[in-house]
């Protein structure tokens, strides 16, 4: 994981596209990947395990990535849930380009990636999934769930994936005295030393 700063706004070196052949929703899928970004040369274990564990997401409605990288969350919403538009964030310039690309590549018209400040605060989402960016940091990583779990709709899930040994359970305890009370917080499953937590928002 040398793109030593992939949570940077502006990576080191050239930004360089180069092909990458995934199995996304069941099918192969050609997209394009590039250095300085989270996991560039392939779907990494979390993600892997979270698109295996977590179950279908809304039909309808607004989906959310966090923490985008070069799209394999967002677009695997999106393939799943055509009728749903989804919002992919990152900080990492480079991140959001690739998405947006690769999402043009798949011919899918409901994938939009931004920065977070770039989204509608009022908006409210049906459906999150993260693998959330452990390695920023303890403050910043509760500051990034914060802004993002508060919003989900009546009747809405989260589900995070978090590696045990980076304090999955840990987060697990932080996400049930920090939300309030609408929402119920729940280890779900655990696979390949990976945990999935599910974040409810209680319906109305």
């Amino acid at each position: 994981m040398e793109s030593a700063h992939y949570f940077s706004a502006t990576p080191a070196g050239p930004f360089t596209r180069k092909p990458l052949t995934v199995e996304l929703a069941g099918e192969s899928r050609k997209l394009q990947t590039s250095a300085g970004i989270f996991s560039p040369d392939g779907i990494d274990k979390g993600t892997a395990v979270l698109l295996a564990e977590a179950p279908a997401p809304s039909p309808t409605g607004n989906l959310l990535d966090i923490g985008c990288g070069w799209g394999p969350i967002a677009l695997t919403l999106a393939l799943r849930a055509p009728h749903a538009k989804v919002y992919a964030v990152d900080v990492n310039e480079r991140c959001i380009t690739l998405t947006n690309e690769n999402a043009a590549l798949l011919g899918l018209g409901n994938v939009v990636a931004s920065t977070p400040e770039q989204v509608d605060p009022e908006l409210r989402f049906d459906t999150i999934w993260s693998n959330p960016p452990i390695r920023i940091g303890k403050d910043e990583l509760h500051g990034l769930l914060k802004l993002w779990l508060p919003r989900l709709a009546p009747g809405g899930s989260a589900w995070l994936v978090v590696q045990k040994n980076l304090g999955s359970d840990s987060l697990q305890r932080w996400l049930a005295a920090e939300l309030d009370a609408s929402f119920t917080v729940t280890r779900e499953s655990t696979s390949k030393s990976f945990r999935i937590l599910r974040v409810r928002k209680a319906s109305r």
